[in-house]
């Protein structure tokens, strides 16, 4: 992707999950990693008022070009960058059923098989931290370990992914387990999945999906 291909899907990315209610206002923050730096949301402005030419390029010590401050959190996502290769894209956000669940300080556990999706047996809650510093993003780092989203405790959730528009679906996909999560929760005690019966479901999950196919002669299609 180019500079400007890249910002526009930073942005769409922020209208997305706009329009999927996962931020409020000025919430949360939006990333793509660029050759030796990344694109960050600009700090202050609310997702409605985003343009490609806002999206502040900012390297991982926090020195920016152009006329917008980055984000407040821009050493979360430089820190996620940092110890993930596989994160090209980070989205964090203050969704409403993962701020509740983050505010209790607890994971959210096995009760879906779709929670193997994000990487283990659960999706971890941080430790608290405040907002905007660097102890944050350690915090943030240490709970993602083996996993590609986690819970900011007292305050939110993020995630990264292979593409802004994936890491926002992922975003949506927690806030969507959070609330059932916290359903069924009100309905009783919900029954987890074990750790083989997740196993199960994290290997089932390496050939979901679609498939490329191999060939596309009369004999791959009769072998299909």
């Amino acid at each position: 992707m180019t500079e400007e291909e890249m910002r526009q899907a930073l942005v769409d990315g922020c209208h997305q999950a706009h329009r999927l209610g996962l931020n409020g206002g000025t919430a949360g923050n939006f990333s793509i990693r660029t050759e030796n730096a990344m694109l960050i949301t600009p700090t202050g402005f609310p997702y409605s008022d985003m343009r490609p030419d806002m999206m502040v390029a900012c390297d991982f010590d926090g020195n920016h070009q152009g006329p917008w401050l980055p984000s407040s959190e821009w050493q979360m996502h430089a820190e996620i960058y940092r110890a993930f290769p596989a994160a090209r894209a980070v989205v964090h956000a203050h969704p409403d059923h993962c701020v509740a669940l983050s505010c209790l300080r607890q994971s959210l556990p096995p009760f879906h098989y779709m929670v193997a999706s994000f990487g283990g047996d659960d999706v971890p809650c941080s430790r608290y931290e405040r907002f905007g510093g660097p102890a944050l993003a350690l915090a943030a780092v240490d709970a993602l370990a083996g996993r590609n989203a986690c819970l900011l405790a007292n305050h939110g959730m993020i995630c990264f992914a292979g593409t802004i528009e994936k890491a926002v679906s992922n975003a949506a996909k927690l806030e969507m387990l959070a609330r059932q999560y916290l359903l069924a929760r009100s309905a009783g005690q919900p029954v987890l999945l074990n750790g083989e019966e997740m196993a199960q479901v994290r290997d089932r999950y390496t050939t979901y999906g679609q498939q490329p196919l191999k060939s596309h002669s009369p004999d791959s299609a009769r072998d299909s």
